[in-house]
């Protein structure tokens, strides 16, 4: 067993072994109570994350339990030693795993984070922003993966469409910047359509299809128009109509190939 000279040191190292041989819950609870300023020590790390602190500390304090449950004091390692990569693991594990919006490849999301961080510190240390190929030297990887993990980091939290512009004094949200299907492109074929086979009709059968759905006239305000019976509108308009069908699908068959 190391000796120490820290009274408090020892204190520790005593309930560790103790726990260690007994798995004793009690010990663990004040293992527990013990270590936790250096959960939180290392929760406060990510606390500038949109992340609250208190889903934070929940992850660490399960890292710390991972850290008790796992640590071998036999082994001459304090225990701080093992359990600050235990417990940053955890954290980063929940970063990669529960807080991205899109699902992203594991070593991308690993990425991500890896320049993010080197992106705080190296702006504390420049006083600036930090350039891509200076985040490169220190994540160690290529200009184009940082500026992939740059870019895969946006996918790290999702806006909602109903979510209001901040610089829109009129109320529009995001979802009413998203382009829509027109459905005038498809009436415009329509149209061009009707239009060529229109002039297979006579100018009086076009003025009777005119007057009925332009115009929106009965039948028999057409007849006064037109100088003929209502049941000649009738007539003439269901003729049209037949005539106009068979047109359209005529030339809407596609053209056979030559051969």
């Amino acid at each position: 067993m190391p000796t120490t000279d820290h009274p408090g040191r020892a204190r520790d190292d005593g309930l560790l072994r103790q726990y260690a041989r007994t798995r004793d819950d009690i010990l663990l609870d004040r293992l527990v109570v013990r270590w936790m300023p250096l959960a939180r020590q290392l929760a406060r790390r990510y606390g500038r994350s949109s992340e609250p602190f208190e889903d934070l500390m929940q992850v660490a304090s399960i890292g710390l339990i991972k850290a008790l449950k796992g640590y071998d004091p036999d082994r001459g390692k304090a225990f701080s030693s093992y359990a600050v990569p235990t417990i940053m693991g955890e954290l980063k594990r929940h970063f990669r795993d529960r807080t991205w919006s899109v699902r992203m490849p594991r070593s991308l999301q690993e990425l991500a984070m890896k320049v993010e961080e080197a992106r705080e510190v190296l702006s504390t240390e420049l006083c600036r922003a930090p350039t891509v190929a200076e985040l490169a030297a220190v994540t160690e990887t290529t200009e184009e993966r940082v500026l992939e993990a740059l870019q895969a980091g946006d996918a790290y939290h999702a806006t909602s469409l109903d979510a209001f512009r901040a610089d829109d004094e009129d109320g529009f949200n995001l979802g009413d910047m998203l382009g829509d299907d027109d459905p005038g492109f498809g009436l415009a074929e329509h149209r061009v359509l009707l239009t060529s086979v229109l002039g297979e009709l006579g100018e009086r059968d076009r003025e009777i299809l005119r007057l009925r759905f332009e115009e929106d006239m009965t039948q028999h305000e057409i007849a006064s128009i037109v100088g003929v019976s209502q049941m000649q509108v009738s007539r003439l308009l269901r003729r049209s109509l037949n005539l106009l069908r068979i047109a359209a699908e005529r030339r809407a068959e596609p053209v056979p190939a030559l051969v």
